[in-house]
């Protein structure tokens, strides 16, 4: 039995067999085979795949010379040599032969002890050729697998724990929710795509787990402990029982909360505190409600496009959001922009790569740089808010310039609607996420401008303290209860106040049962957390008292290191509502 620690980012205990997609370049393929009589049927079609993927490549090296010139549309033509080359080809056509296996895993196999070699040369002509390689791997698989890369192995019966160094949000989306029970990765942080995917489809996910893959193989028993953060590799028959008591409770003590839904979120002194849902999904909306949120406080419409395979049109933006309208019924919906740029989506579509993309052309930005694209999402938008009431939070703001650009620009597409006699909600709120110190030092001029103030705790945290929250390798250093956050966030509540604004917290620190009486002892009243978080978050709402979070916030704000404050608030919390942390696994 092995145990790996990484960084719990979606609670609860899995146990399962591990499924594991071991390179981030070169899809996992599982190994599967086929019956004598196929043979000659599956030669074929691999045959038929490499004549499909050398037309592609030639239709791409003619556009490319006429784009780029002939030197630099050589490139491909390496690639069409390679995928003529006998010494490739041999191999695999050997392997199926041999093993009778099918063309995917056999191709897969041959690439990668290709890569390995060119991989292993001092020469530097072979290393630059590895990403070559790469590419046309996946071009070649793409054509075998119909572009669906990652499977499930039949072999693999039951409950599936999919292991990886990093997971997209199209790869998460995709997985068959009826077999996989959770996720763990080796790379990754607390705010990841991984992990806000995770959350959002209710998976146990641990993320920043060092050497995992070479742990792990297919088949492997796991445990994933979404609690403590860590995973359990070939558990032994005591620990397993164990960690099914904890299964057990943890079940309990969910049943226990479901009576909630239809309570209010009241503390005990009679302060009402709005609790709202995030959602990535427009289906999302429903288990909100059914949960008991009055409304959507973050919609990240960026999912759109990084889950999908291109640019989502006005009317596929719209469908989506006229569908959360009507799902919510009345109850608010806060749409925020998108917030592209330091995804891997719109860095690897990008011509120049970004050194530094968190620090580069990302959200307001990126969506004031493509203005065809920030103009079809605002049209889309305003249409639907025609049907219910909506708002328009834009993300990452940095200065009041940023928000003029962009109000006038709704106003534009305003303009547009009215033009095409298209119904649109006039009156439709602008407001911004404070993301950043700088909107923070002038929450006051913000305050004169925006409708409203939403604290996104997820990026405010990474840029005040200087921590890259999706490295796993300064993982402890990312701290929401930091003296400098605290702060910061007490200076954006009484800018609001002031002006009489509202202003809510849609971060993850939110939906965090050690860091939310805080925030509502520094005047934060509205709180928007993943649906699954709804609950347990008004358990703690209707057991304290709002002079309970105040002295706790007045304390915790005095302390000079993030670690006092943050054993301060978990102590404290814990004697308030015990409750909350029963069936919950022990930590350590």
């Amino acid at each position: 039995m092995k145990i790996i620690k990484g960084i719990k980012v979606a609670s609860g205990i899995a146990i399962g067999h591990a499924f594991v997609i071991d390179d981030a370049y070169l899809p996992h393929v599982p190994r599967r085979s086929i019956p004598t009589h196929e043979l000659q049927n599956e030669l074929d079609r691999f045959e038929n795949a490499r004549r499909l993927a050398i037309e592609e490549l030639n239709s791409i090296h003619a556009e490319a010379r006429q784009e780029m010139g002939d030197e630099s549309a050589k490139i491909f033509l390496f690639h069409i040599g390679m995928l003529n080359d006998p010494a490739l080809l041999k191999p695999i056509r050997e392997r199926m032969e041999r093993e009778l296996v099918t063309p995917e895993f056999a191709a897969a196999e041959t690439f990668r002890q290709w890569i390995a070699r060119f991989s292993a040369k001092e020469n530097t002509a072979f290393q630059t050729k590895v990403n070559d390689l790469h590419d046309l791997a996946r071009r070649l698989l793409a054509k075998l697998t119909g572009d669906r890369l990652v499977e499930l192995s039949e072999e693999h019966d039951g409950e599936t724990i999919i292991v990886a160094g990093e997971l997209t949000p199209s790869q998460t989306v995709a997985f068959d929710r009826t077999r996989v029970v959770g996720m763990a990765t080796e790379f990754g942080g607390t705010t990841s795509h991984t992990a806000i995917v995770a959350r959002a489809l209710n998976l146990p996910a641990v993320v920043g787990c060092p050497g995992l893959r070479s742990a792990v193989s297919n088949g492997t028993t796991v445990i994933l402990d979404g609690e403590r953060g860590r995973i359990v590799v070939d558990p032994d028959d005591e620990t397993i029982e164990q960690y099914q008591g904890y299964i057990r409770q943890a079940r309990e003590f969910v049943r226990s909360l479901e009576d909630l839904a239809s309570k209010p979120a009241v503390t005990r002194d009679g302060v009402t505190i709005e609790l709202l849902g995030n959602i990535e999904f427009p289906d999302e909306a429903d288990q909100v409600i059914q949960r008991g949120g009055t409304g959507i406080g973050l919609y990240r419409t960026e999912f759109l496009y990084l889950t999908g395979n291109h640019e989502p049109s006005e009317e596929e933006q719209f469908a989506a959001y006229k569908r959360c309208v009507e799902i919510m019924d009345g109850r608010p919906l806060t749409i925020r922009t998108f917030d592209l740029g330091a995804d891997k989506y719109t860095q690897l579509r990008s011509a120049v790569p970004e050194r530094n993309p968190f620090l580069g052309l990302r959200s307001i930005r990126y969506c004031l740089a493509n203005l065809p694209m920030f103009r079809t999402q605002l049209r889309a938008i305003l249409r639907a808010s025609a049907i219910g009431p909506v708002r328009i939070m834009l993300p990452l703001v940095t200065s009041v310039h940023e928000f003029r650009r962009a109000r006038y620009l709704v106003r534009d597409a305003m303009e547009d609607l009215d033009d095409m006699g298209i119904p649109y909600d006039p009156d439709v709120k602008v407001g911004i996420m404070v993301e950043v110190p700088s909107a923070v030092l002038l929450a006051d001029a913000f305050a004169r401008e925006v409708d409203f103030f939403s604290i996104g705790t997820n990026d405010l945290i990474q840029y005040t303290l200087a921590v890259d929250r999706t490295n796993e390798r300064v993982a402890g250093m990312y701290q929401p209860a930091h003296p400098a956050v605290l702060k910061l966030i007490r200076m954006v509540v009484r800018a609001a106040r002031h002006k009489k604004l509202p202003v809510s917290c849609c971060g993850e620190a939110g939906g965090d049962i050690e860091f939310a009486p805080l925030l509502l002892g520094l005047g934060v009243r509205t709180l928007s957390v993943t649906s699954s978080g709804i609950p347990l978050v008004k358990r703690l709402v209707r057991s304290v008292t709002m002079k309970q979070c105040e002295r706790l916030a007045k304390k915790a704000i005095t302390f000079d290191s993030e670690l006092e404050a943050a054993a301060f608030l978990r102590s404290r919390v814990r004697k308030i509502v015990p409750e909350a942390f029963e069936g919950r696994a022990g930590e350590d």
